[in-house]
């Protein structure tokens, strides 16, 4: 029988599209999953099957890359997904390593630890028949937001096309799809047909849109099918959302794949047909993806309960909520730590939610503690009294997940860790902030969705951290209809001091903002992971000096 990949004639027509959600750096668990996903997709009659950018180590490995036999143990699992591909074409990514040809620096450590003298590329290896036939290695290497690619990776020479069962073949690799004038042009000039980008693009709200507008344009300008792959699952502070899909060589949209689903979605070419865009949900999509970068988060690391403080707030309410429909309630504990100037409303309240969610909630006064550092200092007054209030109850929080063998949630907010408005060691501490990147005025908008699972007296209280009788946020910040606003374009949009002037904010308030976002870096800087959901979330994405005098 004539190989699969040398065949000239009936173009192959059925595809398989895998969206799957590795573990970084767990390659024998990665490659059982693709094994069997391959398996599957032979015994559904694919021709070809497509896994996502680095699904063989999972995005991003970092500096595992340079860990001793790391590139090695990938470079066997090709070979055993080749000896797996009788009668079925397999495109996967994974990393390989060649020796430099140019000088390295060799003289320093540090250089060597960081694999001086070898090269490494991000590639998609092509497979079939039991070989892997050819190796198309990522072009453009982003270095932006959260990426870091050109501190590991060379950049490809260029592209080809492959011949493959009657068609010719682009592959192209995530950021090389996103760039005008660049691969999927080189390729179809080079007579591809068909377009094959594997990506591991993290969500964003928006970003489902901003792809099917990009595919779509790059299969209209060029004349051909591009079939776009995305994994799917949560990696520390990213979240990836699948949503594969397939665009016709007018641009049209033939297939479009769930988000957040783990799957192999099968297509025959030849019945194909025009499919309406569909309308994403911000808010739905935003809460899908906290929930599964909560649900891996706990899973991936071997954990499998999580705490955290309910005040009797929206903040920790939402999270509570979140974290129930990521685990289920049975492994989620609230635990109350009402202090001295604790509301009797606020201590209804977080038992009254965690009644709604059927979460265990314990209560622990924290009043005594407090006294007792009061008695060991006793100059302690004002906002040292109010941290220590914050601390302790993060204490008991690590206390009993220490004992446990579980996480604790933190349940701030971007607003709140964008100008400082928390407690470093206290409601700072944790293990992942779930919440870390909506504003509050965005909180109040994901509550209001979940229906009746927060009680409506939550819903309209006047937000407060509770640190000194009759405290409110608004006393000591904007009100978050305006500072919301300020800090979405301060954040992200990278806006100056004039610009915010500009566009209708206060001298007065914004250099206030302005104050408290520069001096709050050492606090950022040890937050937990938040989950991005925004174009610009605070963490790796937002690189600043500890220690710098810029303030415009």
């Amino acid at each position: 029988m004539e190989p699969l990949h040398r065949r000239t004639y009936n173009p192959f027509v059925r595809l398989g599209i895998v969206q799957t959600n590795p573990l970084v750096g767990a390659v024998e668990q990665n490659l059982k999953t693709i094994l069997q996903r391959l398996e599957e997709a032979r015994e559904r009659g694919c021709h070809l099957v497509v896994f996502p950018e680095l699904a063989l180590c999972g995005y991003f490995p970092f500096d595992l890359l340079w860990r001793p036999g790391f590139v090695r143990r990938m470079e066997e699992a090709l070979q055993e997904i080749a000896r797996a591909s009788g009668g079925i074409g397999v495109i996967v990514g994974g990393v390989s390593v060649r020796k430099r040809k140019d000088a390295a620096n060799l003289a320093d450590p540090s250089s060597v630890a960081d694999g001086a003298g070898q090269e490494l590329w991000n590639s998609a290896f092509f497979i079939a028949n039991g070989r892997v036939l050819e190796e198309q290695p990522k072009l453009r290497l982003p270095s932006f937001d959260v990426y870091g690619e050109e501190r590991y990776f060379t950049p490809a020479a260029g592209s080809r096309v492959f011949k493959f069962a009657g068609r010719r073949l682009g592959i192209s690799l995530c950021e090389d799809l996103w760039v005008d004038d660049g691969p999927t042009e080189t390729q179809a000039s080079l007579g591809a047909d068909l377009v094959v980008n594997i990506s591991a693009s993290p969500f964003f709200a928006g970003k489902g849109a901003i792809r099917r507008e990009l595919v779509a344009r790059r299969a209209r300008e060029n004349g051909v099918s591009v079939l776009y792959v995305n994994l799917v699952g949560g990696q520390d502070e990213l979240v990836f959302d699948g949503g594969s899909l397939l665009a016709g060589p007018e641009g049209e949209l033939l297939f479009q794949a769930p988000y957040f689903a783990e799957a192999l979605f099968v297509l025959d070419l030849e019945r194909l047909r025009p499919i309406p865009h569909p309308t994403d949900d911000p808010l739905r999509l935003v809460r899908e993806a906290i929930v599964l970068g909560i649900r891996d988060y706990v899973r991936k690391n071997g954990f499998s309960h999580v705490f955290l403080g309910l005040s009797g707030g929206i903040d920790s309410a939402l999270v509570a909520c979140l974290a129930v429909e990521a685990l289920g309630p049975e492994r989620v504990t609230g635990v109350s730590l009402p202090s001295s100037i604790t509301a009797a409303e606020n201590r209804e309240d977080a038992r009254e939610v965690g009644r709604r969610l059927g979460i265990d909630v314990r209560e622990i006064p924290i009043a005594s503690i407090v006294a007792a550092y009061k008695e060991a200092i006793p100059s302690l007054s004002g906002v040292p009294v109010e941290n220590v209030q914050a601390r302790v109850r993060a204490t008991l929080l690590m206390a009993l997940a220490n004992e446990g063998d579980a996480l604790v949630l933190v349940t701030g907010n971007k607003s709140e860790i964008a100008v400082g408005y928390n407690t470093l060691y206290g409601d700072t501490a944790g293990a992942l902030a779930p919440i870390a990147d909506l504003y509050k005025t965005e909180v109040y908008a994901l509550a209001r969705s979940l229906g009746g699972r927060i009680p409506e007296r939550v819903l309209k209280k006047a937000p407060t951290a509770e640190l000194r009788p009759g405290q409110r946020d608004e006393d000591d910040l904007p009100p978050y209809s305006v500072l919301d606003p300020l800090l979405r374009e301060l954040v992200e949009t990278n806006a100056s001091r004039e610009e915010l002037v500009a566009h209708g904010f206060s001298e007065a308030v914004v250099a206030d903002v302005l104050s408290r976002y520069y001096r709050s870096e050492y606090k950022r800087r040890q937050f937990p992971p938040g989950i991005k959901v925004s174009p610009k979330a605070f963490g790796s994405g937002r690189r600043v000096p500890l220690t710098h005098g810029y303030r415009d």
